[in-house]
């Protein structure tokens, strides 16, 4: 059972990774949004975050979104890793 925990904490992990790349990406001028680790940082990611910036909107340009979905990831790392524990 270890291992499974040890598997979806390094999903997680690396999921908020690419997010994290994703949001300096964005502050990066002239990225190819065609480059295909780009567009991979971007089709993974979007699915999460869209959901999400329809709750927070922008505030003076500025995505809040990531910061929930963070939040919001860890949360569901922790349950998950607790009930698998408990198992």
């Amino acid at each position: 059972m270890r291992w499974l925990i040890y598997v979806i904490d390094i999903g997680f992990t690396l999921y908020r990774w690419m997010i994290f790349a994703r949001i300096i990406l964005s502050w990066i001028p002239n990225v190819d949004y065609y480059h295909p680790l780009v567009r991979f940082l971007y089709e993974a990611t979007e699915p999460i975050l869209q959901p999400f910036r329809r709750l927070l909107p922008s505030l003076g340009g500025i995505d809040f979104s990531p910061i929930l979905v963070f939040l919001v990831l860890e949360f569901v790392r922790n349950t998950i890793i607790r009930v698998l524990f408990q198992l």
